[in-house]
């Protein structure tokens, strides 16, 4: 569709309200809004002579842990400073008018700190740890951005690493098979802030669109699939989300 729909916004609120269970795909766009920076903007002051290729791939952790994790803290403290916004507050506001599921490709946490539950992290939490040789994992309770010597595990005694997908890793397996189910049972399909992209999260799309399911795109800036989706908004998740949940709190739950 494109964006000559006059109501897109009372469009995608009747689609959503037929739906049962509604996936809501994330991306980096949806966080932008609360001030942090993209994975690929996350390049400035003192981090502007690596390219993220330099930060996140495990043979820079082995090679640099120190520069690595002190970038790591860098961003968690922009996230701790950032926050939820309106469009994370209104996905979860819609969590609680009709099932939802959430599959980000964000490793903020800023879903569940708004109050969203059911999640699939598909690249990772910047808010948990994981030992490199025995899996173990432990959450972070504050960002310490000068901190820059790796954790240890406590079981094992090997260095942590953020627990997030680097540049030649595979997807956790859990997460993106539960995003898989989430998009079968599915009745309609949110893509919110994502440039529909980056593989294999892109491929959610795909099939969704593949599928005949209602997709409905919420981005300011056009991607490569908002010719094909069923309805597109032009706007950012702050503001279109929360004037969709609010049609939608006029209307009945289906089922």
């Amino acid at each position: 569709m494109s964006d000559d729909d006059p109501q897109p916004i009372r469009h995608a609120a009747a689609l959503v309200a037929a739906a049962r269970e509604i996936l809501v795909l994330t991306g980096a766009g949806i966080s932008a809004e609360s001030g942090i920076p993209t994975f690929r903007e996350a390049q400035t002051g003192l981090w502007a002579k690596f390219s993220p290729e330099d930060l996140a791939t495990p043979e820079a952790f082995a090679r640099h842990p120190e520069r690595v994790w002190s970038w790591y803290q860098w961003r968690r403290a922009l996230i701790a400073r950032g926050g939820v916004n309106a469009g994370h507050r209104a996905i979860a506001q819609l969590g609680a008018l009709r099932r939802v599921f959430v599959a980000t490709q964000n490793v903020d946490g800023l879903h569940a700190a708004a109050g969203s539950r059911a999640i699939a992290e598909l690249h990772g939490n910047i808010w948990r740890d994981r030992c490199g040789a025995c899996d173990a994992t432990v959450d972070h309770e504050v960002a310490e951005p000068d901190t820059q010597d790796p954790a240890y595990c406590r079981r094992c005694g090997a260095m942590m690493r953020p627990d997030v997908v680097w540049f030649g890793e595979m997807l956790p397996t859990e997460a993106l098979q539960a995003a898989e189910s989430a998009l079968a049972r599915a009745d309609a399909v949110l893509v919110v802030g994502t440039s529909n992209r980056v593989y294999p999260a892109a491929a959610l799309v795909d099939a969704a669109i593949e599928s005949a399911r209602p997709v409905i795109e919420i981005n300011p800036r056009p991607t490569g699939v908002s010719h094909a989706v069923d309805v597109r908004i032009a706007d950012s998740a702050s503001s279109a989300l929360p004037a969709l949940v609010a049609l939608l709190d006029e209307a009945p739950a289906n089922g």
